[in-house]
């Protein structure tokens, strides 16, 4: 039996970078002789066992053959005679098929190293078009490292597009390529790559659309709505780390690419037809309720925001209680950072301030301020209390306005 640390874990090594899980391949080893040693298998039958005490994953070296449709459609073929070099052969790109060994000698049959010197994703074999999740995983190499896609690699990601095979992905797994796509250092990148191999307009055709459309000439005459957006994601990872904020920039224009064909009555504004969109999208893929939530605040109220510092008092409370920022004021918060990298998505506003956040923030925080253990002295219930309520909220978001003008 012989061990060999593989995959991300030495490649993050080799890029200097902490590895976040080992994973190790076992040649030479049988499902038995493993379970022996106590290993404990992970599933009945693939063949990944989890360490007696570090319950980190030791997979038998095993090839792989193609017998239907989708990520999940092979069979797997393992044995003491299955090499290193036939297990590091089935892996998706040159960059994660590098092993070590336990003195620390690198076994690199397919020039990884090199590729990471050049920053390349480029893949292993032609057996590559096997597997429509590389797509995405490629995609979201891309947006993590910054590393160019190889253009023979980009072509067999478009065979995989024009294939089909991309409609028999499980949602949830779409989905968690996308939320960790969002988590990237350049998320852009993605969306990008997904556009190049022609994947975007089959799994994301909401955001492919907005590509050709153009911005109105007010806010952005020299893009179309498919730059802005993209330029909008980078402010949004440029503001935060929070992939519920990028995917809310991602989505924030949806209502921009719709046409007639999407049948919403014509008195819906863009913001509306959006949040029909983000909807739609959300449940296709079974997005968690909280990016969904903010994403559909963002599309419906992000001009209310640009636009917070020409409101009365009234309007403000209004919209404060909209958004329904006293009972999530943490989203609220998410929500200003992406009506700011909306702002900010344009060329030359990429460092402009924007004080619109800070004045519906100090709006909150008035409206917050107001005495409520006074009014239940007064013995005020129900309507009356609330009622009640509102008007010191609205007399507090007044006072605090008109200092800050």
């Amino acid at each position: 039996m012989e061990i060999y640390l593989v995959g991300g874990a030495v490649r993050d090594k080799l890029l200097g970078k902490p590895g976040k899980d080992n994973d190790w391949v076992v040649v030479g080893s049988t499902r038995q002789e493993m379970e022996t040693q106590n290993f404990k298998a992970v599933g009945k039958d693939f063949p990944v066992f989890l360490h007696p005490e570090t319950k980190e994953e030791y997979a038998l070296a095993r090839t792989e053959r193609k017998t239907g449709k989708g990520y999940k459609g092979f069979t797997f073929h393992t044995s003491k005679d299955v090499t290193l070099e036939e297990d590091l052969a089935r892996r998706d790109l040159t960059i994660n098929a590098i092993a070590e060994d336990k003195e620390g000698c690198l076994i690199d049959p397919f020039n990884g190293r090199e590729d990471l010197k050049n920053k390349i994703l480029r893949h292993v074999s032609p057996a590559f078009v096997e597997d429509p999740l590389r797509v995405l995983r490629v995609a979201r190499f891309a947006a993590r490292f910054g590393f160019r896609i190889a253009p023979e690699t980009m072509a067999l990601m478009r065979e995989i597009s024009e294939s089909g095979e991309l409609e028999a992905l499980v949602p949830e797994r779409v989905w968690s390529e996308l939320e960790r796509a969002m988590g990237e250092t350049y998320p852009s990148r993605f969306i990008l790559a997904l556009r190049a191999c022609h994947a975007l307009n089959i799994l994301l055709p909401e955001v492919d659309q907005l590509f050709g459309v153009p911005q109105p000439k007010k806010h952005h005459p020299e893009v179309d709505t498919g730059i802005h957006t993209l330029m909008a994601l980078n402010q949004a990872a440029r503001l935060s780390n929070d992939p519920h904020i990028r995917f809310a920039a991602l989505v924030h224009d949806l209502g921009k690419g719709t046409t007639a064909k999407d049948k919403l009555p014509s008195h819906h504004g863009h913001e509306e037809r959006g949040v029909k969109l983000i909807e739609k999208l959300c449940a296709r893929y079974r997005a968690p309720n909280q990016y969904k939530d903010l994403a559909i605040q963002v599309s419906r109220h992000h001009l209310t925001c640009h636009r917070i510092e020409e409101m009365h008092a009234d309007t403000v409370l209004k919209k404060l209680e909209s958004l329904d920022a006293f009972r999530k004021p943490e989203r609220f918060d998410q929500f200003l950072i992406c009506c700011e990298a909306d702002a900010r998505g344009r060329t030359g506003f990429e460092d402009r301030a924007y004080p619109q956040a800070g004045y519906f923030k100090k709006a909150l925080d008035a409206a917050n301020s107001i005495d409520t253990e006074s009014l239940n002295q007064q013995g005020l219930k129900g309507k009356t209390m609330a009622d009640a309520i509102k008007k010191e909220r609205l007399n507090s978001i007044s006072e605090a306005l008109a200092l800050g003008k």
